[in-house]
Order: structure tokens, then C-alpha cells, then sequence
């Protein structure tokens, strides 16, 4: 249910956006952000391209292949990804908002809405994550992976804010999106048997 109500959040602000300019609230806000800290958002964006992607997906198999017990969780993560990765680039077609005209750095040419760097990074840096936090691993790993992580991703969506790649509500439609997408996918994963989450680890003390 939750999965359906993000993804109706989703679809809904997208149809807004289509044909509403940006509320001024949200609006001010991005004209406040944007040019703050360059050289970070440019670091924090990057984590969203592919040619660093693509390894760290590599990555993630091989750790599947190699270690069992976390072998779904691996697999689920880079599918989760590809899905967000390849639908966000559909969706951004079919919603086919203009991007902002005050960018820095870098003109990306394709749709804004929604953003993919910010769907991507939910169904992959902070899925990871929230796997950390509900294994079985030690007490830090888990805390401390999970904040950092989930800082990262949030990172990444200020980035693009800042570099004025995407307007604010194309970064929450992305993790609207990114969102639905986990919870859809758990529970097709949990429906035909498999499950996401849960470590045959000993816990540690």
C-alpha cells in the first residue's frame, strides 16, 4: 500500500508540474541554493553517473555471487536501480518538463521531471543503507552505514539544486519514485518466495 501511495504522489506532481510552474515557496528555495559549494555538488552529482554506477553495480554482483546470505539483497539493489534508472528516463519523456534555464556546469539536455539522480540514489545508496540497518551485522556498521548513506543521498540531491540541474519538485517526485519502487519491488520479491533484508549472519555483540 505504501509503495501504491508513493507512486501516486509521484504521478500525481508530475502531472502538476506539466502544467503548473514551480510553487514560489519551492521556487525561492532553489534560486537560495543554487551556486552554494560547486566543487561538492559537483563531487556529490558525479556519484549519480553512470561511469560510477556502473562499477559499484559490477561490485554489487560480484558480492552477491560470492557471499550467499546477501546475495539477494546485491541483486535486488542493482535491479532496483536499473528499473529506476531506465523508467525515471521514460517517465521524464512522457512528462516532458522543460529543464531550468540557469544550470551550471553542466547542460544536460534531457527532461526534468523527475530526477533520476534522485531516484537512483534512493534505490541505490540509501536501499544499501536500510539493508545495513536491518542485518544482523554490528551495532556501528548498521547505525553508522545507515546515516551515512542516507546523508549521502540526500547529498546528492541537494547537488543537484545546487548545480541547478532540476527544480525541488522534480527531486521529490525522483524520491517518490525511488521509494515506490522499493516497496513494489519487495513485495514482488516477497511474493514468489524470496526474501530482502533479513541476514543469516550471527549477530554480533
Amino acid at each position: 500500500m505504501a509503495g501504491f501511495i508513493f507512486f501516486a504522489g509521484f504521478w500525481w506532481l508530475g502531472t502538476y508540474v506539466s502544467a503548473h510552474p514551480e510553487p514560489p515557496a519551492l521556487w525561492a528555495f532553489a534560486q537560495a541554493v543554487r551556486g552554494q559549494a560547486i566543487g561538492l555538488a559537483w563531487i556529490l552529482t558525479s556519484a549519480g553517473f553512470g561511469y560510477v554506477l556502473t562499477p559499484l553495480y559490477v561490485a554489487c554482483i560480484v558480492f552477491g555471487i560470492v557471499n550467499r546470505p546477501w546475495r539477494a539483497r546485491a541483486f535486488f539493489t542493482v535491479a532496483a536501480a536499473l528499473v529506476s534508472w531506465i523508467g525515471g528516463d521514460r517517465l521524464q519523456h512522457f512528462f516532458h518538463r522543460p529543464r531550468r534555464g540557469d544550470w551550471l556546469i553542466q547542460h544536460v539536455h534531457a527532461f526534468s521531471y523527475p530526477s533520476t539522480h534522485a531516484s537512483i540514489s534512493t534505490d541505490f545508496y540509501f536501499l544499501w543503507g536500510l539493508l545495513l540497518l536491518r542485518s544482523n551485522l554490528a551495532p556501528a556498521v548498521r547505525y553508522g552505514g545507515f546515516a551515512f548513506l542516507t546523508a549521502f543521498t540526500l547529498g546528492i540531491m541537494w547537488s543537484r539544486l545546487a548545480l541547478a540541474a532540476h527544480y525541488p519538485t522534480d527531486v521529490i517526485g525522483g524520491a517518490c519514485l525511488g521509494l515506490a519502487i522499493i516497496l513494489l519491488g519487495e513485495r514482488i520479491l516477497t511474493a514468489g518466495g524470496g526474501r530482502l533484508g533479513e541476514s543469516s549472519e550471527p549477530a554480533r555483540k
